[in-house]
């Protein structure tokens, strides 16, 4: 077997499709990938994607996406979830299987048969700039019950899950999109804090763990982000018992390749003991590389790689009864009025006519965002300050990779100092801290994110008059 079959390139879509991508399709699956990670599109496109790549193959492949807050987060006409902290904060264990289910049976409705989720960071950090929502929480105990019961929901309904980012994201105060993060701290700390949820994920039969492209001093000292480091990939197998996929994170990632170029890191990678690349922007260069790795190792992440397919690389899309996705809308819906709450103040009475301005700390970078209209049309309200009415101000501030901090920006908190102390209600579409960095004595109801279900779920508790 070719050691391409370490190697998944990334397929984007654009305008909903992926005619664009034929060429590299073609070159890929010649060269012999192990298959693809898909982002953005349609039900439709992308589960005639699959269909057109297992075809061409003629081979099972692993096909794989970004699902921390359910299929809709990537693929339009599927359903979004809410995120991992707004699971963690109701702590339904019987919530999370759910949300973990609807992803793997969705997933796996349009051929996908690899959700990379859930995330097991910690939520330990206020600087972090990229974890925030996206864990659990920070209690490892619970953030290990959530991502047992979430692997379990998805992978008994077909779809592989992958426990992220080993050994832990949380403690990083820079971004790996950006740069290499150092954590510091002792192993054992580390071990017995950071590492639990993912002990709690192999006991729990998760397929695949996503190693970090972030370095951690106090247990190698050789400076190696994880992915790179033997004694930190070595502790997943040897005293964790793990015996599925170890991947990389994305190569696209400036962590990946702060210590060399992308064909050597990605040879570094297989090297010290992980099982296949995700996402390398120059994958043939990678490919060509893996010439470097020892044979026995070589052989061994091809090994697990042919089993993890062989698992799991078989989903095919197809007709599904449509009641499906209705059921799981409303269930996300419920989830979702479930975890819009007050963290400051006290419901305020909305009497009469309202406006709605917005404070949006997610714009610029490289990645579009969520509509921002979904709030204001759920109300049947346009957005655009009144005068003379109460004043609702949203605020939206998810984790991005190109902010670089956890925080509110200056203009954002400019812009918040001169609205915020007159509104009647502040809704945040963000981390619930970050209520402390919003004047005034204002109600703030906190949405989470600014996905539409949640900007949803904010409107009617809002139409409700919270």
């Amino acid at each position: 077997m070719t050691r391409a079959r370490l190697v998944l390139p990334a397929l984007r879509a654009r305008q909903g499709g992926f005619a664009h991508e034929r060429a590299k399709i073609t070159a890929a699956l010649a060269a012999g990938v192990g298959g693809f990670i898909l982002f953005g599109g349609t039900r439709s496109a992308v589960t005639a994607l699959t269909r057109a790549l297992r075809r061409q193959a003629d081979r099972p492949l692993l096909l794989g996406s970004d699902l921390e807050r359910g299929p809709g987060q990537q693929f339009r006409g599927l359903t979004e979830l809410p995120p991992p902290g707004a699971l963690g904060f109701l702590n339904d264990l019987d919530a999370t299987y759910a949300a973990g289910m609807i992803t793997g049976t969705e997933a796996r409705a349009v051929g996908l048969d690899w959700a990379f989720a859930p995330v097991c960071d910690l939520d330990v950090e206020p600087r972090n700039p990229i974890v925030q929502t996206r864990s659990f929480g920070p209690d490892p105990a619970r953030v290990g019950a959530h991502a047992a019961r979430w692997i379990a929901g998805c992978q008994e309904h077909g779809v592989m899950a992958c426990a992220k980012h080993y050994p832990g994201h949380g403690r990083t105060t820079t971004d790996s999109h950006e740069g290499l993060p150092v954590v510091q701290g002792a192993a054992a700390e580390l071990q017995s804090a950071d590492v639990a949820p993912f002990a709690a994920a192999v006991q729990a039969g998760v397929g695949s763990v996503m190693s970090a492209f972030v370095a951690y001093p106090g247990w190698d000292d050789s400076g190696a982000a994880a992915a790179f480091s033997r004694p930190i990939l070595g502790f997943l197998r040897d005293p964790l018992g793990f015996k599925g996929l170890v991947v990389t994170d994305a190569f696209i990632m400036a962590g990946a390749t702060a210590a060399q170029a992308e064909g050597p890191a990605g040879a570094a990678a297989i090297a010290a003991g992980c099982d296949a690349l995700l996402y390398p922007t120059d994958w043939e260069a990678v490919i060509r590389a893996l010439d470097a790795v020892p044979v026995e190792r070589a052989e061994e992440a091809l090994a697990r790689c042919e089993e993890a397919v062989n698992t799991w690389g078989r989903a095919e899309g197809g007709e599904v009864d449509p009641q499906m996705f209705i059921d799981h809308q409303q269930f996300a819906d419920g989830l979702a009025d479930r975890a819009v709450h007050l963290v400051r103040g006290e419901a305020p009475r909305l009497a009469g006519p309202f406006s709605i301005e917005i404070v949006d700390d997610d714009v610029g970078g490289p990645y579009g965002i969520p509509p921002r209209d979904v709030f204001a049309k759920t109300l049947g309200v346009t957005p655009a300050p009144r005068p003379g009415v109460s004043r609702v101000i949203l605020v939206y501030a998810e984790p991005r990779s190109w902010k670089g901090r956890g925080d509110l920006g200056a203009r954002s908190l400019a812009q918040l100092a001169r609205v915020a102390p007159s509104a009647a209600l502040v809704v945040l579409c963000g981390h619930p801290r970050l209520a402390a960095q919003i004047p005034g004595e204002a109600p703030i109801l906190c949405a989470w994110h600014g996905q539409a279900l949640m900007q949803r779920a904010a409107a009617r508790r809002v139409g409700q008059r919270v």
